[in-house]
């Protein structure tokens, strides 16, 4: 596998953070507003899937910058 990505690839890498990074911040933001403690626990269980996955994703975008 290379580590160079080709600009189509990464232009997709930023889009996929930037949605990741507006979903995680709505759940961030919603849990504190929900009552439903099933319903928090969703929301909680998404926004640590969402941060795992941007981790991932940054370490794949700073590949992208070297």
């Amino acid at each position: 596998m290379t580590d160079h990505y080709a600009l189509h690839e990464t232009l997709d890498l930023h889009e996929i953070v930037a949605f990741k990074t507006i979903c995680m911040t709505k759940s961030k933001t919603m849990h504190m507003l929900v009552s439903d403690p099933e319903l928090k626990a969703i929301m909680e269980q998404d926004v640590d899937v969402s941060t795992r996955q941007l981790q991932e994703l940054t370490g794949l975008l700073a590949k992208t910058v070297q």
